[in-house]
């Protein structure tokens, strides 16, 4: 049975700021080229039966900078849709809404996007695991996405809720790997870097 490879994509403008970025498309910052570049060093012994990355721009990028070849966009990969707050900061929600939790309280839906609440994006995440599962059994499989959604992969793996992904803090441009230990899924490693 094969590791479960993770990986956050680098650095874009709104992630240096804090600002909740789901649907919107961006490119990554220079440093976050380099982030991506770097987890190259991390990946350069391993081989992969399968690569999946989510479809927009800033993850594309982080698997093509990471030497990752062959990587399939995944839909189900996209990061969590914040609804109407997309582009928002948490210290400007909590203004009109003091101790919203993104985990417990959810989003609005916003003009542009529906939102999505934790169980919905468990749902998507419960797919990608079911698509990854027979691939897993040959071999190491990455996914090169974003901070929520593989904070609520790691969770559904590990077979807890989706709202406990509030429990895996990850840092753009690292790498986690999601193991085995006496069958049971475990984390093996969390937020690396070169």
């Amino acid at each position: 049975m094969g590791d479960l490879l993770l990986a956050r994509h680098g650095e874009t403008e709104w992630s240096r700021t804090g600002r909740h970025t789901g649907c919107t498309d961006l490119p990554l910052t220079e440093r976050g080229e380099g982030q991506a570049g770097s987890l190259a060093r991390l990946l350069a012994d391993r081989s992969f039966g399968l690569v999946l990355t989510s479809p927009l721009l800033r993850a594309r990028r982080t698997a093509e900078l990471a030497g990752l070849t062959g990587a399939v966009p995944e839909p189900d990969l996209r990061e969590w849709d914040y609804g109407g707050y997309e582009g928002v900061t948490t210290a400007e929600i909590r203004r009109t809404r003091p101790g919203w939790d993104l985990w417990t309280d959810g989003v609005p839906p916003g003009p542009e996007f529906p939102g999505e609440s934790p169980e919905q994006v468990g749902e998507r995440v419960d797919r990608v695991l079911s698509r990854v599962a027979g691939a897993l059994d040959g071999g190491d499989v990455m996914l090169v996405a974003h901070g929520h959604l593989l904070r609520v992969l790691t969770a559904r793996r590990l077979g807890l809720p989706p709202a406990d992904g509030r429990l895996f803090r990850l840092e753009t441009g690292t790498l986690c790997r999601l193991s085995l230990e006496h069958g049971s899924p475990v984390v093996a490693e969390w937020n690396t870097r070169p």
